[in-house]
């Protein structure tokens, strides 16, 4: 796997103060798109060991409220398999931080049939605290809403939803 970016202090992707990893490579090419760059596998810096320590020490400080997983796409095959490995090491060592996840997946697609699933989906998604979901789309754009760009994409409470069984909106 591979990342763009990697953002301390970041406040604009997730409650309160966050850090946030930009991973590489995305197949849904969203008209539109922010990053468009990060569509390319290949783009950017290769995720290691030492990158993996560098997040986790970011989100050492009690300031830090958590870690936001954005793309490029994090729910691609290639990449869940990597982040996955991070979610738990997050999990196990920090276990009071939240996680957020942004995918242009939506929940249906990452629990149903979809090429987003693979072997470790489950797994990720039982380590999210709250997944934003859904392709941005250029025509329903809004600027107007918190922590997404386009009124069809959701903010989702994914405990209260694995929990329940239908999809619960997070609404803090």
């Amino acid at each position: 796997m591979r990342y763009g970016n990697i953002k301390k202090c970041d406040i604009a992707n997730g409650v309160g103060v966050r850090t946030v990893l930009f991973v590489s490579g995305c197949t849904h090419h969203c008209k539109g798109c922010f990053q468009p760059e990060t569509w390319d596998f290949s783009y950017g810096e290769p995720y290691t060991k030492e990158t993996e320590n560098e997040i986790v020490e970011s989100l050492r400080p009690s300031y830090i409220n958590g870690l936001t997983l954005l793309g490029g796409e994090p729910f691609e095959p290639a990449n869940q398999r990597e982040l996955v490995g991070l979610l738990r090491r997050i999990r196990r060592e920090l276990p009071d931080k939240t996680v957020w996840a942004f995918s242009g997946y939506t929940w249906e697609e990452l629990t149903g049939q979809s090429r987003a699933r693979c072997e470790v989906t489950e797994e990720m998604l039982s380590m999210i605290d709250v997944l934003v979901d859904g392709e941005y789309m250029e025509e329903k754009r809004n600027i107007s809403l918190r922590f997404r760009g386009s009124e069809n994409q959701r903010l989702i409470d994914v405990p209260k939803t694995r929990e329940t069984g239908a999809v619960v909106l997070w609404d803090r």
